[in-house]
């Protein structure tokens, strides 16, 4: 099911048109019903990765939301027009979070490292009192069998949460959330190191950073043999497939 609100094409990806406020305003709509549904978030890197692969590349068509993370993808939004802000991961778990004791939505955090979900509930309900976090749980690093997926199910469709938050990493988060959004009444949102990042684990960028547009580069001056690929190889063929993309349009374009 191809999201209902506009979107913008990226290398065929449709990415929402959205800011960070309307993209938690829908989340909390989305509380009024029993409908499964999922949001990806996307960066340059995770977006290469799942176009490189046309087995992960009809994923968005089932999204509810695609919103833009990475500020190439909203610079982009931005040359064509359009009203878009950076929706990251961080940024938007911490928003919904901070409404919710005002809105009543309910919270399940589901991923992060032995004991990073659990800290994570904790930060949260000290930073936001009256916030209602009603699970959380680690899973293990490798595939469920089907008898502990199915106790997971359960387990969160039991909490009553509104709104699941997944942190186990792009790809693999958007496999999971594809795969059981039909079998979960909540909205399912992945959000990757947003769990690091608020339970303290890994420490994000300075707020100047994040505004400059440069959190890539503390988050490789970070984790520079985990993230190299992803700024020194997926980055740059971006870039390229974007300008061969631009001159194709220009081409076909009347004169």
């Amino acid at each position: 099911m191809r999201a209902k609100s506009e979107t913008y094409d990226i290398l065929g990806v449709p990415i929402s048109v959205t800011t960070l406020f309307d993209a938690a305003r829908n989340v909390e709509k989305w509380s009024a019903d029993d409908k499964g549904r999922f949001v990806c978030i996307r960066d340059v890197a995770s977006l290469m990765t799942m176009i490189e692969d046309s087995a992960l590349a009809s994923i968005h068509d089932e999204a509810a939301m695609v919103t833009p993370d990475g500020m190439p993808l909203v610079m982009i939004g931005k040359l064509r027009g359009l009203p878009v802000e950076r929706t990251c991961g961080p940024d938007l778990i911490d928003l919904v979070c901070a409404r919710s004791p005002q809105t009543g939505l309910k919270h399940y955090f589901y991923g992060g490292k032995e004991g990073v979900a659990e800290k994570l509930a904790r930060t949260f309900e000290t930073k936001y009192p009256g916030i209602q976090v009603v699970g959380y749980e680690c899973p293990p690093f490798r595939p469920l069998a089907k008898d502990e997926d199915d106790a997971a199910v359960e387990r969160i469709k039991a909490s009553g949460a509104d709104v699941v938050w997944v942190g186990i990493s792009s790809p693999k988060q958007d496999l999971w959330m594809r795969d059981h959004y039909k079998r979960l009444p909540q909205t399912l949102i992945g959000v990757g190191a947003a769990f690091d990042f608020h339970s303290g684990a890994i420490r994000r960028a300075p707020l100047w950073m994040q505004k400059a547009g440069f959190e890539w580069l503390h988050r490789l001056a970070s984790e520079p043999k985990r993230l190299w690929k992803r700024y020194f190889v997926l980055a740059p063929k971006f870039i390229w497939l974007i300008m061969i993309d631009a001159l194709c349009h220009s081409e076909k374009s009347p004169r």
